[in-house]
């Protein structure tokens, strides 16, 4: 087969030929270090960085605090910043946090992705009311301390905030043992929370009428440090859960009929029969799911409820089970699967390695 060949002036520079805007749009899928050498190519090349409305910053060995803080005071101080995400591996000065932050805020960033090892007690002030957030990852974790050290804010102004990421964060409950952190967020479509607590162990209220999605890892904490939480949700479709072990883990008093995804991931296998029955609870809470991944550690935890067969809810809503063999318990209870499908009109069922 003849291959056509493409006409046309060799060695041509079709790059350049491409708009600022295009160029700025490939730029910003690299990080700035990259980004920076970019200026050598030609004279029209040394001040395009200038302008990039993203912003990618890992402080390593090779990019000090010292290079980050250049980069700011050269960058055009007229360009909005739609997104800045700023990670660490090593220890990081509290102080450039606090200056990254409040460069992002004063630049309207939309989209804020901060995960630092440092010893940081407080947010910047700015970062509280920002006006031009819609998604935020936040997660500072001290590297000589692997617990939450962090509380977050009691109050939050920010509008249009629909993502929340948190890892390693302490929530405070007031007097009558709650806490509602959320409830300002009156956009929030998404929270993700790892690794997070309330002090005390008492309960957090998540209250918001536009959530949609919801999942919390409390995997790496020792059990008294786990909470209760009240769910006011009415719009929630996904709810994920991942940890151990889930017997302080509670529903407040909500209609959860709205949720049609669900994940339940039992790290370890907890023979508690306090354990299963939370674990019974939560499904005849979401009996109205249509689609369900369970681990087959959750699976053996399940196991444990005493006549089982009766006590299970009707799923009459359920299309999909993907159960997820985990390393840990690897064996599914016998028997277990068809009771989850048994009024199930035809679910489909997959068994994940």
């Amino acid at each position: 087969m003849k291959r056509k060949m493409v006409k046309g002036r060799k060695g041509k520079d079709r790059i350049s030929d491409l708009s600022d805007a295009l160029l700025l749009h490939i730029l910003s899928f690299l990080n700035i270090k990259q980004v920076i050498r970019t200026c050598i190519l030609s004279p029209r090349w040394k001040n395009l960085w200038k302008y990039i409305p993203t912003l990618t910053l890992f402080t390593t060995a090779e990019i000090s605090t010292k290079f980050v803080s250049r980069i700011l005071s050269l960058r055009d101080n007229s360009t909005d910043l739609y997104s800045l995400r700023f990670r660490t591996s090593n220890v990081t000065e509290p102080s450039l946090v606090e200056t990254i932050i409040n460069y992002a805020v004063s630049h309207k960033v939309q989209l804020l992705h901060v995960s630092i090892d440092c010893d940081i007690q407080h947010f910047p002030n700015c970062l509280l009311s920002c006006r031009s957030l819609t998604s935020l990852h936040l997660c500072f974790n001290h590297p000589t301390v692997y617990a939450t050290t962090i509380l977050f804010p009691s109050s939050l102004n920010m509008p249009l905030l629909t993502r929340l990421d948190l890892w390693l964060f302490a929530f405070r409950a007031g007097n009558d043992g709650r806490v509602d952190p959320f409830s300002a967020l009156t956009n929030l479509k998404s929270l993700t929370m790892v690794y997070c607590k309330v002090a005390g162990a008492q309960n957090l209220c998540i209250s918001s009428t536009k959530l949609v999605s919801l999942y919390i890892n409390m995997s790496h904490y020792a059990p008294e440090t786990y909470f209760g939480m009240e769910l006011y949700a009415p719009n929630l479709c996904t709810f994920n859960f991942s940890g151990i072990p889930v017997q302080k883990l509670c529903w407040g008093k909500s209609n959860l009929s709205s949720i049609k995804r669900v994940s339940i991931d039992i790290i370890a296998f907890w023979k508690s029969k306090e354990t299963s029955l939370v674990l019974l609870k939560w499904l005849n809470e979401l009996a109205n799911m249509e689609s369900l991944m369970i681990s087959s550690s959750a699976l053996k935890v399940l196991s444990l409820v005493p006549n089982l067969l009766v006590e299970l809810p009707s799923l009459c809503n359920l299309k999909s089970l993907k159960v997820e063999k985990r390393q840990i318990s690897r064996m599914i209870p016998d028997g277990i699967v068809d009771i989850l499908i048994q009024n199930s009109p035809s679910p489909t069922v997959d068994i994940i390695d």
